[in-house]
């Protein structure tokens, strides 16, 4: 009898026991089981859209360049008395506005552009003829010239090196209008200097404009962009200009002039694109 209470005893105990071993199995089977994650979305790729209408400011430097040519006559018998050529810088601040639109294709950008500046461009040069007036008088002429204004009409292409950053050349029309006047004076030994400032000319001159740029975005829909131009406004001239400097000796006088205007336009501007936020993706 007590044999078979032990041998009862041992099959609970050998039960009790197996039971135990199979829970942890089974929870060691549950943890080693893979677990499913979801997936993160991918993050939004922002999208910067250049087709469109945009509006802008610039500000920047001119180094403008005038090749003179000057002719002095005899105002009574028209005999020539000087005709020299010259060179002289017109240099100044300019600023002004522009409005454009883009188209993109891709990678590829093309634009329409027009801007008006205001300068402060302004040179002289001046001319010397010794004992031009009759055979002894000493005549001298200076001819002063001040761009004004100028504005152009181009067209733009370039190529997007990153989504946000562009290169692009330009070319088209330019006009602008330019400011001649000066002085002529004559003297000899014995008399003190005498100038009678000439009537000056404005006129407005058309010419061509080409040049090259980059632009980049800073901000939401605002870009900054940084240019250069090359600018030919043609030849301006006028003449003759009958004067009459007073020196001991009387001495009648034309003025006559021919200046060929080119300029080399560096700039920075900002530029606000119409059309909405900037696209977004995944």
């Amino acid at each position: 009898m007590r044999n078979l209470k032990c041998g009862a005893g041992g099959a609970v105990i050998a039960s009790t026991l197996a039971g135990t071993l199979a829970g942890i199995a089974a929870a060691s089977a549950a943890d080693m089981a893979p677990r499913m994650y979801s997936k993160a979305p991918a993050p939004a790729a922002i999208v910067y859209e250049w087709t469109g209408f945009y509006i802008g400011g610039n500000v920047g430097y001119s180094w403008g360049r005038s090749g003179n040519t000057e002719t002095i006559s005899n105002s009574v018998t028209g005999a020539t008395v000087l005709a020299a050529t010259s060179r002289n810088d017109a240099n100044g601040v300019i600023g002004g506005g522009q409005i454009g639109y883009n188209w993109q294709a891709q990678n590829w950008l093309f634009g329409l552009e027009a801007d008006l500046q205001g300068s402060d461009e302004k040179g002289s040069t001046s001319f010397l003829c010794v004992a031009c007036g009759n055979g002894r008088d000493d005549i001298t002429s200076t001819l002063t010239q001040k761009l004004n204004w100028f504005g152009t009409a181009r067209g733009r292409v370039g190529v997007l090196v990153t989504p946000t950053v562009l290169l692009y050349g330009t070319g088209g029309l330019a006009f602008g209008e330019v400011s001649t006047g000066g002085s002529i004076s004559g003297a000899t030994n014995l008399a003190p200097l005498a100038t009678l400032a000439f009537q000056g000319t404005s006129s407005t001159r058309t010419g061509w404009t080409a040049g090259a740029g980059v632009e980049g975005r800073i901000a939401g829909n605002w870009s900054a962009k940084l240019e250069y131009l090359y600018m030919d406004l043609g030849t301006v001239s006028s003449g003759p200009i009958a004067t009459t400097i007073v020196v001991p000796l009387r001495t009648n006088a034309g003025v006559s002039y021919s200046s060929h205007f080119t300029d080399n336009i560096l700039r920075v501007g900002v530029n606000y694109r119409f059309g909405g936020p900037i696209a977004t993706g995944y």
